[in-house]
């Protein structure tokens, strides 16, 4: 193997333990997000609309497609959600 493919593996595993890291890091964050997000479910301390609980998922939804359309190359949209 040359030094110049060598050099290049090196890179690339060092961006792959990057990624791997930074994406599983985040990844949980968004889960224990979404699991206090749960907390909100409970009718007993909260008051919502069955309107409202859709506006929630359409955004996550569309947010969650969003962010997939960026792995494949596609552009970001930063608005902020409110009901």
């Amino acid at each position: 193997m040359s030094l110049k493919n060598n050099l290049k593996n090196q890179v690339e595993s060092v961006k792959r333990g990057r990624f791997v890291r930074i994406a599983e890091r985040r990844v949980n964050k968004i889960l224990d997000s979404l699991d206090n997000l749960g907390k909100c479910s409970n009718r007993r301390n909260y008051e919502y609309s069955e309107e409202e609980v859709r506006k929630i998922f359409r955004e996550i939804e569309r947010k969650v497609k969003e962010i997939r359309l960026q792995f494949q190359g596609g552009v970001r949209n930063k608005g902020k959600f409110k009901l």
